[in-house]
């Protein structure tokens, strides 16, 4: 097992943070003054000459309400501001106060907690800063210094420690429609898979289902070593949005410690439909199905933030879940990913509804860790399995119809008799060596006379 990060106290690193929480206050700050408010924007003059894109402001109203919101638009006389709050309370003449860059702190201290995506526990704790401020839109690390992929990751799931292995920095996406158990395996995940630190973004959740999630389905086992980042569904577009990129600064702050850190997006359609309600604000047209032309660069830029690192960095290992509706891979958020993530597993409703969980539709999931990620002989055994899977999904309307003569086909005769085993394999969870699992695999074959 690898070591997870030291979190006791440090007198040392808290005084580093108080220091970090003071530089952040400024004597003077510019403010402007809201002259329009259209739609779910607002027009702001008096800082046009001091700020930049993407800075953030606070909102004073005049009814007492405090907001935050995001520079849009930039011309001479006027901003374009989005507030991360309803507009409700809002007037003309009230005070837009810059605040600066779009940065977020991430601490040690934030492991084992829910965060919000500016950095708040909302879990009733007392978070500090940390001492190193990460933008939110982050760089790569640089295509010619990056690693190739690492060791094969245990999984604690028979079907991802053999046929569909997970390597340390390899990116996948989880494809799934609602309810077939798509938190529930990240959940599985976050518990078991081989890594230092877990960092979790649950964008534009149920606001019921956070704390589940949380107590029930990750468990107490699973927050010891995670940080949360939660946006709930019925938060401002830019707070949805923001979660992501919160999630994978904290990754990169733990990556930069040199650890291993598994990310978990939950789910990237949410976090492309917040992007949509944003860009469209600002004034960017509709295209691919009503996303704006901004919304591939913006998934992609985030993906390529996970991976390998340099050769003395640590590594994120991403999972990126798509939510699918009628099990349309072709739609847009899910075409998008399929061409820059390193394999992708689909989650099949009819499967999960005859009871068989993880509902992994092996035939419809890759692994671009393979072939590399398993010996020769495991390789003969993945592509033994997928043959036999492969000819019983063929011939499976005709074997339950009662139209199939045994005999006519040996590879289907094979299939039957391995198909009971194999599909059992293949919702069984593993806590053992993926060694393990692959034995067992070819246990399941050989005592089914697969051929």
């Amino acid at each position: 097992m690898t070591e997870t990060v030291n979190t006791r106290p440090d007198h040392k690193a808290g005084l580093r943070n108080l220091l970090a929480e003071f530089a952040t206050l400024r004597a003077t700050q510019p403010v402007g003054r809201i002259t329009e408010v259209f739609g779910n924007t607002l027009s702001v003059k008096g800082l046009s000459y001091k700020a930049g894109l993407g800075d953030q402001v606070c909102i004073h109203c005049s009814s007492g309400i405090v907001s935050g919101g995001e520079v849009l638009q930039l011309n001479r006389e006027v901003l374009t501001i989005m507030p991360d709050q309803n507009l409700e309370g809002v007037a003309i003449g009230d005070e837009v106060i810059l605040t600066g860059q779009n940065t977020i702190a991430p601490d040690n201290s934030w492991i084992g907690h829910v965060i919000d995506p500016f950095g708040r526990a909302i879990d009733g704790s007392f978070l500090m800063r940390g001492v190193n401020e990460y933008p939110l839109h982050g760089k790569p690390p640089l295509a010619t210094e990056r690693r190739g992929f690492g060791e094969r990751l245990e999984t604690g799931t028979a079907v991802f420690n053999t046929l569909l292995p997970i390597v340390r920095g390899q990116r996948i996406g989880l494809f799934a429609g609602s309810g077939v158990g798509k938190s529930t395996l990240l959940a599985k995940l976050a518990r078991n898979v081989q890594a230092d630190i877990v960092v979790i973004a649950l964008i534009g959740e149920r606001g019921r289902e956070v704390r589940e999630f949380v107590e029930n389905v990750l468990g107490p086992e699973g927050m010891a070593r995670a940080v949360v980042v939660a946006a709930t569904s019925d938060q401002s577009p830019l707070v949805r949005r923001q979660c992501a990129l919160t999630a994978m600064s904290v990754a990169e702050n733990f990556r930069d410690q040199g650890q291993h850190v598994l990310l978990l997006a939950d789910s990237i359609t949410r976090f492309a439909e917040a992007h949509r309600e944003i860009a469209l604000a600002s004034g960017e047209p509709a295209s691919l199905r009503g996303f704006p032309p901004s919304t591939s660069h913006m998934i992609m830029s985030l993906c390529e933030r996970a991976g390998p690192s340099g050769e003395n960095g640590g590594d994120i290992t991403g999972v990126f879940s798509v939510l699918v509706a009628g099990s349309d891979m072709d739609e847009p958020i899910a075409d998008i990913l399929r061409g820059v993530l390193d394999g992708h597993v689909v989650l099949d409703r009819q499967i999960a509804e005859r009871g068989r969980f993880p509902a992994v539709d092996l035939l419809r999931s890759v692994s671009r860790s393979l072939p590399g990620a398993a010996s020769d002989a495991e390789n003969t055994l993945i592509t033994r399995a997928r043959r036999l899977l492969g000819a019983y999904d063929r011939a499976e309307m005709m074997i339950q119809s009662g139209l199939y003569l045994a005999g006519s086909d040996p590879v289907v005769d094979a299939a039957i008799r391995v198909w009971p085993g194999l599909d059992r394999f293949l919702s069984e969870d593993d806590t053992g060596r993926c060694a393990d699992s692959f034995a067992r695999l070819e246990q399941v074959l050989a005592a089914e006379g697969g051929t």
